[in-house]
């Protein structure tokens, strides 16, 4: 997996992208860029009875989001991602479970900050290591915070799961019903706040230096960037935002268990990132959708084989779409336009 996700960002970093585009000219918003939103929208009214894995499929779309902001942009390739989705879970889970805070906003803030916070303190650590060191850190880090879930488990319920989650309604008025009507537009006002977000810092400054950090860090420390403190403030960003998607993980479920700290989850994220194609953003609305929908009717058609067709996906995208599917699709809208030019 190293091998391939190195390889992958190497060879996108050499092909010309948007992100070689000026900034001007990138910040603009698109017609184009409706698409994604029209289609969470109108999905909730074509597919009524899938309202809960519509949910899902926003949290993981916020999930890769996150590590889009730290391999698609700064370039720091992590195997423990999951961690912090995991730390957000625990977090909102606990603080119901435990303490009977049950409002769900600003127990989804106090998930976001707990991830956050660790996110700083580890990436203090772990951004000093660069290449294969760094890739098995944050494996490290992910595996220790899953033992320490599972040694607790008084607090954190371990194997069994957290129990006792008891969310309020939202706003005191809407609560999650069955079918998951109104937790999925919470679902989805957090991810437009959360990708809102996310366009701010990849179009700023702050997020043109990531890009040149990427590409050429011994550059970026020629003409004097901080690139340490910048790497730890994009780690600590993309912790945050994954906390956030933990979070919101425990409330629409009720339930936590260690699968949210597990390796299973940040390769999982890893290849839907990739699928849909890194540093773009939107690549991981490409690659959630893809991935899960494929996943969800591969698992009809045979539960037991279904990891093969997921896996057969990937390496034709690997192999003919190296800059994931939305890139695919933005190199063949180029052709065509040249074609009719």
């Amino acid at each position: 997996m190293p091998s391939l996700v190195g390889s992958h960002t190497r060879r996108q970093q050499m092909q010309p992208t948007q992100n070689n585009q000026h900034p001007s000219r990138r910040h603009r918003w698109h017609l184009a860029e409706a698409l994604p939103w029209v289609i969470a929208v109108g999905a909730y009214f074509v597919f009524p009875d899938y309202l809960a894995f519509g949910t899902q499929i926003l949290i993981t779309i916020i999930f890769a989001i996150s590590l889009d902001l730290i391999l698609g942009y700064a370039g720091i390739v992590t195997l423990g991602h999951a961690a912090y989705f995991g730390t957000g879970a625990y977090a909102a889970g606990m603080l119901s479970a435990h303490l009977g805070w049950n409002e769900p906003i600003s127990g989804l803030v106090l998930a976001g900050t707990a991830a956050a916070v660790m996110g700083w303190i580890s990436g203090l650590v772990l951004l000093r290591y660069r290449g294969l060191a760094l890739i098995m850190l944050t494996l490290a880090t992910a595996i220790l915070l899953y033992e320490l879930a599972n040694t607790f488990e008084d607090i954190t319920g371990g194997f069994d799961g957290l129990l006792g989650i008891h969310i309020s309604p939202l706003l005191g008025k809407f609560d999650n019903d069955l079918w998951g009507h109104n937790y999925y537009w919470y679902t989805l006002t957090v991810l437009v706040i959360v990708f809102l977000a996310a366009r701010r810092v990849v179009f700023s400054p702050f997020g043109r230096s990531l890009i040149g950090i990427r590409d050429n860090v011994q550059r970026m420390h020629a003409i004097g960037t901080p690139v340490y403190r910048r790497l730890v403030t994009i780690y600590t960003i993309s912790a945050g935002l994954a906390g956030i998607a933990g979070g919101l993980f425990a409330q629409s479920n009720a339930f936590v268990t260690l699968d949210v700290l597990g390796f299973a989850r940040s390769g999982t994220i890893l290849v839907i990132l990739i699928l849909g194609g890194t540093g773009r953003l939107y690549g991981a609305f490409v690659g959630a959708v893809v991935y899960m929908v494929v996943e969800d009717e591969l698992t009809k058609l045979s539960p037991e084989f279904w990891e093969f067709g997921v896996g057969l996906v990937l390496v034709l995208v690997v192999l003919f779409a190296r800059r994931g599917l939305l890139g695919f699709i933005t190199d063949m809208n180029e052709l065509m336009h040249k074609a009719r030019s």
